[in-house]
């Protein structure tokens, strides 16, 4: 695989998860679709695995690795998945959009990173302010809406840990084993989450719904996922992050014209807000350089 097309197929793959997320949670609850997608995908993982001869490997980064990836997965999922049953999917990515500069912080406070950068904090500010204009109080929106974004908000830093987590950890372990071996930790998580509760199994399912799962528990939790994971290995976790340049847009796109999701006058300034935001951390650097 090579880096170009791990990186086009994260872009895409993100694009199209938070509609996906909301089709596949209307009929049977959030905690049985995320369950059943990544039950479905740690079992492709597996059989990947030995399928492709490849090791599993057990030492002890690899298992530390496993452990960020598989507790940033179900914390970062069961918010996300949340989240999203209040807000809409184009939001669900612009709120992620906010991925980099979360990234930014805690790259800085894990890995030591200088702070003394001037336009990824006035990128920062950016964003913030867009995600101000989009959930604009004076709106009336409800409350629900409110703790929706906080949660896809909260998702959005706690996957930027596990990344930054990963990358100091640098152990030296293929993207098939990042995956399996995260999924692995959070499986067992999301399963025992959904029995307690929860614990009904749905009756019959529409082919929306459906497809909605497998499509996540393969593109989503297995190809994303490696895409992901060796992109990770080979770049920086900020480079990751500014894929989300790219997502909001599209998943906008997606949402208003294929789950007629609203798209008014400040959800289009707060994602351009936070859209400049993203081309300031990403060049801003070259133009606002420290003293």
């Amino acid at each position: 695989m090579s880096v170009p097309a791990s990186l086009m197929g994260i872009v895409l793959i993100w694009s199209t998860t938070p509609l996906a997320i909301k089709w596949s949670s209307e009929e049977v609850g959030f905690l049985f679709a995320l369950s059943a997608r990544m039950l479905l995908g740690v079992v492709i993982c597996l059989a990947l695995l030995v399928l492709l001869r490849q090791p599993f490997k057990w030492h002890k980064k690899a298992y530390h690795t496993y452990l960020a990836s598989g507790l940033g997965l179900y914390f970062a999922m069961m918010s996300v998945y949340w989240g999203a049953q209040y807000v809409s999917s184009g939001l669900v990515a612009v709120v992620y959009g906010m991925l980099p500069m979360l990234t930014f912080f805690i790259s800085a406070m894990v890995l030591g990173d200088s702070l003394r950068q001037p336009a990824k904090l006035l990128a920062a500010l950016l964003g913030f302010a867009g995600l101000m204009i989009v959930f604009n109080p004076q709106d009336g929106i409800g409350i629900m809406a409110v703790a929706g974004v906080v949660a896809v908000f909260a998702s959005a830093a706690i996957h930027s840990l596990s990344m930054v987590w990963i990358k100091r950890i640098g152990a030296e372990v293929s993207a098939l084993s990042v995956t399996a071996g995260g999924l692995s930790v959070a499986v067992p998580l999301y399963l025992c989450t959904w029995w307690v509760f929860d614990g009904e199994l749905p009756g019959a399912m529409s082919e929306k719904t459906i497809s909605s799962i497998v499509y996540l528990g393969i593109m989503g939790s297995v190809v994303g996922f490696i895409a992901f994971y060796y992109a990770l290995k080979h770049v920086s976790a900020n480079a990751i992050a500014l894929l989300t340049l790219v997502t909001p847009v599209l998943a906008l796109g997606l949402g208003y014209g294929l789950n007629h999701e609203p798209l008014n006058s400040e959800i289009i300034i707060g994602a351009v807000f936070i859209l400049l935001g993203l081309a300031l951390h990403n060049w801003g650097g070259k133009i606002l350089r420290p003293d």
